[in-house]
């Protein structure tokens, strides 16, 4: 395999097959290659063989990772988020850009870092998924990403029910930890998700853009909105939750203080009474009697049962 390609596939008569070099095909109607940026080979090759208007050139090696659309000269060029994968690990929790370019008959793809979305798409190329034209490969790409985050968006609201029910239900509250990492999931995907949507209504709007790709951007754009929508939906319910678990929280606070309060002053009478026949004075009331204790402890106990019945006649 060519260095700097992972992988490509081109349109030939017989329908998309994948290639195994960056000139194979080289007469197909339409190519996409898929390569590796942090091979230093990909640049030469990007130099002698791609010919890019030199602001995409620049985008399509650049290690910016925010989302953008640039369109010069007909030729389309996009970067867009989306989570990071490693060779045992099938998503991280990691953030990448997925670089792309599109002409008339070449689109090109790149990462610095494996990206979890490339792997889906050569899957449905070898699946049997025609590509034909810029068009249908913006549309994978797209689709493919905006699949993953909506997985990921079904997995987050299946998190936040989970804990709601278990909260309404009072077998358990959430661990706050567990409530901060749904959080911080909620925060990354809102991100993704309304950053690609700035992108792509950038890109739909632009009146260089393109006719072939205009209805791809206009369909995605109305998908990102549905998405976007339902991330907000699971953040209020997630904020709703944390609400109704303060206000658990503050209500057992508070019922202990009451607890106290109340043992505090059922306690400060009869300590009061303790301490004055505690006093080493003379002429102290019972010190020379056999019933002095007892007594001493019925005027505690009542000083305790009148202050007990002064606060229920004030509740």
């Amino acid at each position: 395999m060519q260095p700097g390609l992972i992988w490509g596939c081109a349109r030939s008569a017989g329908g998309t097959v994948l290639i195994d070099d960056c000139d194979d095909c080289g007469d197909a109607s339409f190519r996409w290659l898929h390569l590796n940026l942090a091979d230093e080979r990909t640049q030469r090759w990007l130099e002698r063989s791609a010919k890019l208007p030199e602001p995409l050139h620049e985008m399509m090696l650049a290690r910016d990772t925010h989302q953008q659309v640039l369109v010069d000269d007909g030729v389309v060029g996009l970067v867009l988020q989306d989570f990071e994968r490693e060779f045992d690990v099938a998503q991280t929790a990691q953030i990448g850009a997925l670089h792309i370019v599109i002409t008339p008959a070449l689109m090109l793809t790149g990462r610095h870092h494996p990206m979890r979305a490339a792997d889906l798409m050569r899957q449905r190329i070898a699946a049997g998924f025609a590509i034909g034209d810029g068009a249908d490969a913006l549309d994978l790409v797209v689709g493919t990403m905006i699949g993953g985050l909506g997985a990921q968006v079904h997995a987050l609201s299946a998190d936040i029910q989970t804990a709601e029910d278990e909260f309404l239900n009072e077998r358990m509250n959430p661990a706050t930890r567990d409530l901060i990492a749904v959080r911080r999931r909620g925060a990354r995907l809102h991100r993704l998700v309304a950053g690609m949507r700035a992108a792509l209504v950038r890109l739909e709007r632009d009146p260089d853009l393109p006719a072939l790709l205009t209805p791809v951007a206009e369909r995605h754009v109305q998908r990102l909105h549905a998405l976007d929508t339902d991330v907000a939906s699971t953040q209020a319910q997630l904020r709703q939750l944390r609400d109704e678990l303060d206000l658990q929280a503050a209500q057992r606070t508070n019922q202990n203080l009451y607890f106290l309060s109340v043992i505090s002053a059922l306690l400060l009478p009869a300590t009061l009474v303790t301490g004055f026949f505690g006093m080493n004075t003379g002429g102290l009331p019972f010190a020379h009697t056999q019933a002095g204790t007892v007594v001493a402890a019925v005027a505690a106990a009542a000083s305790s049962a009148a202050t007990w019945l002064l606060l229920r006649r004030r509740i």
